[in-house]
């Protein structure tokens, strides 16, 4: 995509509002408060703050790309449209029956959550279509007026359909929707066969039921936000981040809101892909760390892991399975509620639990006296001496050490009978060791061995406690990019605008089809192609194909890549050889004597986004003078000692810091454990080795 212009990035946490500005290649960067109950109060406050920093004026801005978390929060607070779902007759209760999987195999009392649309806002008609797409049982146009008609009467602001089989056949989803427009012209509508036609019908129909539930959130959210823009004289074209790690037009945000669940990480993502691009890091642990959440991706050859399906609102302990399954392509990451503004409390045994609740920024951790007074993770890091109270996000919040005691003290020092330097030590280990268990279990779920990667770490509280996960997971090698703290806003710059069109049409291998499969593709590369051009019309458009395989018999299929020669030319024995390779490439081997089965298949298009330039790395370098000295907590002594404290501005190129050490910047400060070394590399990275994998290398620490 084209990198003309001055750009910015706004990415919308559950605590911080990050706007990036990109100006000749310069990044000027501020965070802000989140204004939970107007968004974009928020965004013209730090549009504000990084033009009047960088001298511009706003009507010069020529592009605004925009990640959020207002889909994904309206979905776990259950604060959509009031939504009913039409499904077929027989169907009603498929997303709350969800599937025979247990997250908790052995909890005799487990609780499923709540299906997203209750059943009295359920509704069925009497049609169906078989697996091949064919109608066994007509639709009745009698029936939807008659259904519409009710619609109406009850006042639902929004509507989903889902119909069995439509993935495969659309007809019946599309009358329903061309009816309910006769009756209710101003009707939000959502269809299972655009939003999500794949097979599997409890993921579709959880999948169109999200869509239609923030839908009208969502356009209401966009429409304030270009009008407001304009009357301020920014009329630039405004681009959403997807999940998928792509960029997609207002329009199509607007219509397919689902795809903006997790736009924000997937930025974050495709920043840490283009730092790993940069030092040519093949094994990479993608670490961003918000105010709410916290996020870990596995990043191979440069290229983040996507997936399919992915869950959102988790209820039991962030198990899998325990919450809402969203069918959209999207980059495949691990989330958890550790963020800054977790709170901390001893349960029932006596443990300390953190998160996933989150003080957020209204009221925010204690520190911050603006009302809270619960101790979050980020009151166990100003006690613990990471933060400077005096220079918080640039100096615009002062903190205070006395009001986090309190709150430690309260929450769970009186508890414990302990100290609350020693809450808050115990608070941080707490949250950190729940992050590497995440990073562990993940790295396990895609048969991954975590010794030898390197760890990205970006996010406003990832560089406080990156280092010590490093500890925690054996990671000898961390980086930490300049612009750490709005790294997700970034990455939104360096995305391509792109879309992933997908079908699920089912085939055996014996029953290879070559005709029917080129003309599938194509299709589905046009359509992509066709969304693409929305946002730009002269780029140059790459396509990547997919297809989902799996031996017969097998409940889930494995995503195996295509050429562009195998999608114009299909055979089966390539087919099958593909398959084979990327099956004994993730389980070993291969499974004899079964025949192969092909379920989906996707084309993703996109903008071409130029390789970025291979850093000259430094590996050791001369020790800089600090530039003042801190009491800081080490976990590894168990005590605190004194720390130096580096000013990130004024380490050039080729200096060293060695740990227990803080370096410090405006958005966020990096703490360098002791036993670590790091080094500033010249493109501003920071990079941090353990020096004793340094040694063992031949490399002086």
């Amino acid at each position: 995509m084209s990198t003309d212009g001055i750009r910015l990035g706004v990415d919308i946490g559950g605590t911080f509002t990050d706007v990036v500005l990109e100006r000749a290649g310069a990044y000027y960067t501020t965070k802000v408060l989140t204004t939970a109950s107007a968004p974009e109060e928020a965004i013209m406050a730090g549009i504000a703050q990084v033009c009047g920093e960088s001298n511009v004026e706003l009507s010069q801005i020529s592009t605004i790309i925009h990640g959020t978390t207002l889909a994904t929060n309206a979905l776990i607070e259950r604060r959509g449209a009031k939504t009913a779902l039409i499904t077929t007759k027989g169907f009603r209760d498929v997303i709350e029956m969800r599937t025979e999987s247990r997250f908790e195999q052995y909890d005799l009392n487990l609780q499923l959550p709540e299906a997203l649309i209750a059943r009295n806002h359920r509704f069925v008609l009497n049609e169906r279509m078989d697996a091949s797409g064919k109608v066994l049982v007509p639709l009745e146009r009698t029936d939807v007026e008659a259904l519409a008609d009710f619609i109406k009467q009850e006042g639902y602001d929004s509507v989903a359909v889902g119909l069995i089989h439509s993935y495969l056949n659309g007809a019946h989803e599309q009358l329903v929707r061309e009816v309910l427009l006769e009756k209710i012209p101003d009707l939000t509508i959502s269809l299972s066969c655009e939003v999500s036609p794949q097979m599997r019908e409890y993921e579709r129909f959880n999948t169109v039921a999200a869509n239609a539930y923030v839908k009208p959130l969502m356009k209401s959210y966009l429409t304030r936000l270009v009008g407001r823009l304009k009357a301020t004289g920014i009329t630039c074209p405004v681009f959403l981040m997807h999940s998928g790690g792509g960029i997609i037009s207002l329009e199509s945000a607007s219509e397919f809101p689902v795809r903006l669940v997790e736009s924000g990480p997937a930025g974050g993502a495709i920043f840490a892909a283009n730092i790993a691009g940069r030092y040519n890091a093949n094994r990479v642990l993608s670490f961003d760390m918000g105010g709410t959440t916290a996020k870990i991706c596995l990043i191979r050859d440069q290229t983040p892991k996507t997936s399919r399906v992915f869950e959102v609102a988790r209820t039991y302990r962030f198990r899998k399975g325990s919450g809402m399954p969203i069918s959209i392509p999207v980059i495949d990451m691990v989330e958890i509620g550790a963020g800054g503004g977790s709170l901390a409390h001893v349960d029932a045994m006596r443990q300390i639990r953190v998160g996933p609740e989150s003080a957020g920024s209204e009221p925010g951790p204690a520190c911050y006296q603006r009302g809270g007074d619960h101790a979050a993770v980020t009151d166990a890091d100003l006690v613990l001496g990471r933060l400077d109270a005096d220079n918080f996000a640039r100096g615009t919040i002062r903190l205070s050490t006395d009001a986090s005691r309190e709150a430690l003290q309260g929450d769970v020092g009186e508890a414990l009978d302990m100290a609350a330097d020693t809450a808050a030590f115990a608070i941080s280990e707490v949250v950190d060791e729940n992050m590497a268990n995440a990073a562990r279990v993940h790295a396990v779920e895609n048969g991954e061995d975590l010794s030898g990667y390197t760890m990205i770490a970006f996010g406003g509280a990832a560089p406080l406690h990156a280092g010590r996960l490093c500890q925690k997971l054996g990671i000898d090698r961390m980086i930490v990019p300049p612009g750490a703290g709005v790294g997700s806003a970034i990455g939104f710059l360096m995305a391509p605008f792109s879309f992933e069109a997908t079908r699920s049409i089912y085939m055996r291998m014996t029953e290879f089809r070559p005709a029917p499969i080129k003309a599938l593709l194509k299709e589905l590369a046009e359509e992509a192609r066709a969304f693409v051009r929305t946002c730009d019309a002269a780029a140059e458009i790459t396509c990547d194909y997919k297809v989902f395989m799996r031996y017969a018999g097998q409940g889930w299929e494995i995503p195996v890549e295509l050429s562009e020669q195998d999608a114009s030319n299909p055979t089966a024995s390539c087919y099958r050889e593909k398959f084979e390779q990327t099956y004994t490439a993730l389980f070993g081997r291969t499974v004899q004597g079964l025949d192969i089965e092909i379920t989906s298949w996707s084309v993703n298009a996109a903008t071409r986004v130029d390789p970025p330039a291979i850093v000259s790395e430094v590996q050791t370098g001369r020790q800089a003078a600090p530039d003042g000295s801190r009491e800081l907590f080490d976990p590894a002594a168990g005590g605190y000692g004194s720390a130096g404290t580096f000013q990130r501005d004024h380490l050039s190129p080729g200096k060293s810091v060695t740990g227990p050490a803080i370096i410090t910047e405006a958005e966020t400060p990096i703490i360098v454990p002791s036993g670590f070394t790091a080094v500033t590399q010249s493109d501003g990275c920071i990079e941090v080795f353990r020096d004793a994998a340094r040694k063992s290398e031949g490399v002086a620490a």
